[in-house]
């Protein structure tokens, strides 16, 4: 999660804001003192499912991302003696060996051990309740910039009042239809004098694509100031009019996470620090501890929290016209050239580079005397910047298994 990776950042990173005749200069930042410390990202859940656990090390404020860490020991060991292992999928990232899931009345901890030898344990933790989705809606609304847009809201009821603590993550997955494709493309077949191009038909599908984004950052409500247990339309995402996903047929998985008031209190302290509008800001964070400590060394700093949750979820789809009048721009200019086939010298052809780089597409003949086509300034063809013409650069041409038309 960015945020856990923000505050492994921020925490141990002392700065000095130098301020001249009330006048701020340019200053090189440099971290002036530094614990390395162990940063933990970890849960578990009902679903049956492999699950994931991230290790990685604080970082200096001239260093731009944080060191993973790789090589140890993950597992996970509940109770009843079940142990579930996890090895390194990629650098920092530990898959579960097998799926599980996380079962009421079990007691789960995780177990590290690091590639230098250090230990580091969990508390035991239990799942918590479970609360299921009533509802996920769309509607138009005005956020409290002025922007008009789409809201995603959330409504959910536990009867038994033994919930209360909500934490939310989005899958977003949105259709792309190129706006200039074409059924053919330019192939060169002489790139040296004369210069040649031919065209072939396209072979794959590059006019209607697909790509899926997560939710970042940390989303959360509570209902333990209310009477019932009770979440109402409460906003997880609010999409700008002119924000290129809800330009076609737009779909929301939505995942409710009940947590416990530990790993409430946690989120929300991380949520308040990482949030802050400057590293500058009065309210400098500190260290907070999470449920993970080391074995050995009870005074080392360790930053994270293994969390057991309970995991509901709901997906819709919204065609955003039926909601809000939207035309948003194209995500990439599509301005359409025409490169010429031989430029003034004769030596080079600019069409015929344009294609060989890959940053061109054949859209359509440019003009001539019998075409329906109005010609612009220069070659034989109307070409447009990839983008505009294959999706398959800005998503996958493989539609998903849920989507629904």
């Amino acid at each position: 999660m960015k945020n856990i990776k923000f505050l492994s950042f921020i925490l141990y990173s002392v700065v000095v804001l130098l301020l001249t005749n009330a006048c701020v200069e340019q200053i090189d930042l440099k971290t002036i003192s530094f614990d390395d410390a162990l940063v933990v990202e970890g849960s578990i859940t009902n679903e049956n499912k492999f699950h994931q656990i991230k290790l990685s090390r604080t970082f200096k404020i001239e260093d731009n991302t944080p060191t993973t860490e790789s090589n140890a020991k993950v597992e996970v060991i509940d109770d009843a003696g079940n142990t579930y292992h996890f090895e390194e999928e990629t650098p920092g990232v530990y898959l579960s060996e097998v799926e599980f899931k996380a079962e009421t009345g079990r007691q789960y901890q995780l177990k590290i051990t690091t590639s230098n030898g250090r230990s580091y344990s969990s508390q035991p933790t239990q799942i918590t309740n479970e609360a299921e989705i009533n509802e996920v809606i769309a509607v138009k609304e005005i956020d409290s910039n002025g922007n008009e847009g789409i809201s995603i809201q959330v409504s959910s009821y536990n009867a038994n009042g033994d919930a209360r603590y909500y934490r939310y993550e989005f899958e977003e997955t949105y259709k792309i239809i190129t706006p200039y494709w074409s059924a053919y493309d330019a192939v060169v077949i002489s790139d040296v004098p004369p210069f040649k191009v031919d065209f072939v038909p396209r072979t794959k599908e590059e006019k209607t694509c697909y790509n899926t984004i997560f939710s970042e950052g940390i989303i959360q409500t509570e209902t333990n100031s209310f009477v019932e247990d009770r979440v109402s339309k409460f906003p997880v995402r609010f999409i700008s009019k002119d924000d290129f996903i809800i330009t076609n047929r737009y779909s929301i998985l939505l995942k409710q996470y009940v947590q416990s008031i530990e790993a409430y209190t946690f989120y929300n302290i991380l949520n308040n620090l990482s949030g802050s509008e400057s590293l500058f800001s009065q309210n400098q964070p500190g260290f907070f501890s999470g449920n993970i400590s080391s074995d050995e060394n009870s005074e080392e700093k360790v930053i994270g929290f293994f969390e057991v949750a309970s995991v509901a979820t709901k997906r819709i789809f919204v065609n955003p016209r039926e909601i809000i009048e939207t035309s948003p721009p194209y995500i990439s200019n599509c301005e359409l050239v025409a490169p010429l086939l031989v430029d003034g010298s004769g030596n080079s052809s600019p069409l015929i580079d344009a294609i060989k780089a890959g940053t061109l597409k054949f859209f359509q003949v440019n003009g001539g005397k019998f075409s329906p086509v109005d010609p612009i300034p220069g070659g034989p063809y109307q070409m447009v910047p990839v983008p505009c013409s294959d999706c398959t650069v800005l998503g996958t041409n493989v539609k998903p298994d849920f989507w629904i038309e």
